[in-house]
């Protein structure tokens, strides 16, 4: 048996609807296996709060070895695991094709697809239903209202007390405005097809865009129309199911694939690029959802037409196509890149889309901020996202930024409440409103 890999890690497609896939017991050897693994290797305990978990279990065990740790500790990894992938991606060396086929992000999500099933908390369904969420969240007047109880600490308090939304954690704010109700339609651009990239775009808002921070929807449209490339924003979108993901609960993810990914692959077909503005949704299409369908040709033909924003920038740049016109310096950006931009394995495109702005110098985090989706809001796991993201508080104050900027918005806000005073001379800024800013328009 070899000792390592220096092959790219391979995917396996999950086998989710197989009843066995559920199979606790099954399960429990599995993570034994793999946490084996783990131990005789640790070199994943920098990553998160699951590694030093697992590995403190061994070290308080009685025979200092995984056998001497009980099964139903086996859960507490579970449940500090938020499915970023950097151990799968960055870390591991026995990830397929290496013979011990160890894929430490998908075995979790097997778990936590057991435990859901199990029962889950009211606060973690809701958490996930972001959608319903924010249809609600976003009337006129309930948004307002929204808005000021998430600012208030008395009330706050009774959230953490009630739902276990931790008191601390900075909420992003709702908007009545949404993004879908108010969006500027594409002027009638000719399509200039490019060697690398379509020359039309449609749009997948995310809830996010939608009812948190349309304005990072309508940077992406001016990007677009600047630079003489038509757009739609598609008919009809549901949440895209990663929050459902995180938690385990596939049918979810099944229901919302429904939804989702008929209308999208009618675009696809139709030779539009898809580009949608927050990373995990982005991967969700690209790479979750084919790897639980990966016989669906709709689901596809969506992954193989879903861009990244600043993937799909960089690709029109390649082909001659995109305008560098810029007109304004940014100084210096502090740019953190999401776990979930990392993991499609598509570089570091909006480092180098920024890079190219005359009169701008961009510092670089490479490094998991610790946030996660829903995982950071919650009471028992808000202390442990914020030691994750020390590292990264610190770095992205150390250049003193003109800008701290992140593609995931949640991250971005995370990082801005970790650097506490740091932030203050700092503006938060997504990268495509930075870019946006950039071109004067």
């Amino acid at each position: 048996m070899r000792e390592g890999s220096l092959e790219a890690p391979t995917r396996h497609p999950l086998d989710w609807k197989n009843p066995e896939f559920y199979d606790a017991a099954q399960v429990e050897k599995e993570l034994g296996r793999v946490f084996d693994i783990c131990h005789g290797c640790r070199r994943c305990v920098n990553l998160c709060t699951a590694f030093p978990t697992l590995f403190d279990l061994v070290d308080a065990s009685s025979t200092m070895e995984v056998d001497g740790v009980a099964k139903q500790d086996y859960w507490k990894v579970v449940d500090q695991c938020y499915l970023c992938d950097m151990c799968y991606m960055t870390k591991c060396p026995y990830v397929p094709p290496h013979p011990w086929n160890v894929d430490f992000p998908h075995l979790m999500l097997r778990a936590k697809a057991i435990k859901f099933r199990k029962g889950i908390r009211l606060r973690d369904r809701l958490l996930s239903s972001t959608d319903a969420l924010g249809k609600l969240a976003a009337i006129p007047v309930v948004a307002q209202t929204v808005n000021a109880v998430n600012k208030n600490a008395v009330a706050r308090a009774v959230l953490q007390s009630a739902l276990g939304v931790h008191k601390e954690r900075e909420l992003p704010p709702y908007t009545s405005s949404k993004f879908r109700s108010h969006f500027e339609a594409s002027r009638s651009f000719p399509v200039k097809d490019g060697k690398h990239a379509p020359g039309k775009v449609a749009i997948f808002s995310t809830c996010y865009v939608n009812y948190n921070e349309p304005g990072m929807g309508h940077d992406l449209l001016a990007l677009l129309a600047h630079n003489e490339i038509p757009y739609v924003v598609v008919e009809k979108e549901a949440c895209c199911g990663m929050p459902k993901l995180e938690l385990g609960d596939l049918e979810a993810v099944d229901r919302l694939k429904q939804i989702n990914i008929p209308v999208l692959a009618k675009y696809a077909r139709e030779g539009y690029a898809i580009l949608t503005p927050v990373p995990s949704c982005t991967l969700m299409f690209k790479q979750e959802l084919p790897l639980l369908y990966p016989d669906d040709a709709q689901t596809i033909a969506v992954r193989d037409a879903m861009f990244d924003p600043f993937e799909y920038l960089v690709l029109r740049r390649k082909d001659g196509l995109l305008k560098t016109d810029f007109k304004t310096p940014l100084g210096k950006i502090s740019y953190h890149i999401p776990c979930h931009s990392r993991v499609q394995n598509m570089g570091q495109k909006t480092r180098e889309m920024l890079e190219a702005i005359p009169g701008t110098a961009v510092t670089t985090v490479e490094r998991c901020a610790g946030h996660d989706g829903t995982w950071g809001v919650k009471a028992e796991y808000f202390a442990n996202s914020m030691k994750i993201g020390r590292p990264v508080f610190r770095q992205m104050a150390e250049p003193h930024p003109d800008y701290v900027a992140s593609d995931c918005p949640i991250a971005a806000r995370h990082i801005r409440q970790g650097m506490g005073d740091e932030a203050k001379a700092a503006e938060k800024a997504h990268p495509l409103s930075l870019l946006r800013k950039a071109y004067g328009i």
